[in-house]
């Protein structure tokens, strides 16, 4: 099992087990939690974040639900088999919404939609 770098922050908007599922299915979802870890317990991480084990829980049962882990009685919570499909549709929402804020942002500044293409491509060119 391996120690989790959860950020909790109290002053923003979103619940904190929200921002728990987040974090957790980020790592799965980058690679750096694999197929099969052992997620901390539930009261582990609640004990280690310093919050109530029930909000613990509900970020665990969201994960569950959303096929990131699963859950064996007496032994814990594990990453599940990664979904390639799910995956691709997580990264393509991710790519829409930056591509949504750079087309505002260029609108912003008067840069036409050829002008940020252009910039599109040739940042690609220099991968």
């Amino acid at each position: 099992m391996r120690t989790l770098d959860i950020i909790i922050s109290n002053t923003g908007e979103r619940p904190i087990y929200e921002q728990i599922y987040e974090q957790i299915r980020k790592l799965i979802i980058s690679g750096r939690l694999k197929e099969g870890d052992l997620l901390p317990s539930i009261r582990g991480l609640a004990k280690d974040l310093r919050i109530s084990v029930i909000t613990t829980k509900r970020a665990y049962e969201e994960l569950e639900r959303e096929g990131f882990i699963y859950s064996v009685t007496g032994k814990g919570s594990f990453v599940a088999k990664k979904n390639v499909a799910l995956i691709r549709e997580e990264n393509l929402k991710q790519i829409e919404a930056h591509i949504c804020a750079a087309y505002e942002l260029a609108a912003a500044c008067e840069i036409s939609g050829q002008e940020l293409m252009d910039m599109f491509i040739m940042l690609g060119e220099n991968e």
